[in-house]
């Protein structure tokens, strides 16, 4: 069932069912499946497109992953979910695994009563019958306005985080000593025109780690960069497994007595390595150097609690502070306020990032312009 909030809410996750689904026939009663070369290019376009897609079907697993296997597709899906379980459990448990809203979820499957036990059981997940498998990249849901370096290489950074969550579970050590062995370097730096649209999507696509959920455009993201009062900075990280992509992006607005957050958004693939609390630290710091406070907007949503709790851990409170400018957010966006004090670098990980200390960024004031 097509729901009306399709235009809305963008699909991260298809997840497909097998038989007479994604290939033509029934394991158990043919092995001689068939995989549509129509399909396949569904398969491979959403993949290209950076939109993950799993498995969600009720098959022997070992029998199926094979001939997932033998038809070359394999390596497209993950957190394939085959076994005998009610669809809806296997679909619920790869949204939770991803950390994904059931709402970005869509799933397809030829048998009615499969869609209807997923819509019943989690009404926001999105369902298609398998007759529409060949359509669904004309679809606005499953067409993302950009797609960015980030996103053709989604998948293959989801899966090296399954094999980093892997590695953890098996390490016996303090967690500290767990990421120090991964060889995390984190960069922030000042965002390009070209790096524009992979931050633009990082407004659009983070929600739990996203201080305000508002969305800001490429058109938007171009004023900023280019006006002097703003900083447009954008987090990447890697580590011996791989590149993360673009992690991280803070808009900050730069005055002479107090400097103000406008958003903080991180992925939440980079939650457990405290991304956002290095991120938080450095800005801090950063404001202390230059002898201003620091504010930050804020918006409770649905699903930003764990920003909020970051925020207050970092020392940000609601207290009122005369610093507080003109444009302070209104409405439903409140304001978060910190007297900054120095913070020591991350011992996790190595940080690379700017100094914005003031009179390290802009020239030096034209002599014949000095009053």
């Amino acid at each position: 069932m097509h729901r009306d909030n399709a235009a809305e809410q963008p699909v991260k996750c298809l997840v497909w069912d097998l038989d007479n689904t994604l290939w033509q026939g029934t394991l158990l009663e043919e092995d001689e499946v068939r995989l549509a070369p129509e399909v396949l290019r569904t398969i491979t376009e959403l993949d290209a497109r950076g939109i993950l897609q799993a498995v969600a079907s009720k098959n022997d697993h070992d029998h199926a992953w094979a001939k997932l296997e033998q038809l070359g597709v394999a390596e497209y899906f993950v957190l394939p979910r085959i076994g005998w379980g009610p669809k809806s459990k296997s679909v619920r448990e790869i949204a939770d695994r991803l950390n994904f809203a059931p709402g970005t979820v869509a799933f397809i499957d030829d048998q009615p009563f499969e869609r209807a036990e997923v819509e019943h059981e989690l009404p926001e997940v999105r369902t298609y019958p398998a007759e529409q498998a060949t359509l669904l990249t004309g679809l606005p849901e499953f067409s993302p306005g950009t797609v960015t370096v980030d996103s053709t290489r989604r998948r293959s950074m989801y899966q090296a985080s399954f094999r980093r969550d892997a590695e953890r579970s098996d390490f016996t050590g303090p967690d500290a000593d767990f990421l120090r062995s991964l060889d995390i370097r984190m960069r922030i730096s000042r965002a390009t025109p070209l790096e524009l649209s992979r931050v633009e999507e990082l407004t659009l696509r983070t929600s739990q780690m996203n201080a305000t959920g508002v969305h800001y455009s490429e058109d938007e993201l171009r004023a900023l960069i280019d006006d002097p009062d703003h900083e447009v900075l954008v987090t990447t990280m890697t580590d011996r497994f791989g590149p993360y992509g673009a992690v991280g992006v803070v808009l900050l607005r730069r005055g002479p007595e107090a400097w103000r957050i406008r958003l903080l958004a991180t992925s939440c693939r980079v939650v457990s390595l405290g991304a956002g609390t290095v991120l938080l630290h450095w800005l801090t710091d950063q404001a202390h150097r230059a002898g201003v406070h620091l504010g930050a907007d804020f918006r409770a949503t649905e699903r930003n609690r764990m920003m909020e709790v970051a925020y207050r851990f970092a020392g940000f409170t609601d207290d009122p502070c005369p610093c507080q400018d003109a444009s302070a957010a209104t409405g439903a966006i409140g304001r978060l306020h910190l007297v900054p004090s120095p913070r020591p670098a991350p011992d996790t990980l190595r940080l690379e990032a700017p100094d914005l200390a003031p009179d390290r960024r802009r020239p030096a004031q034209d002599p014949e312009r000095t009053p």
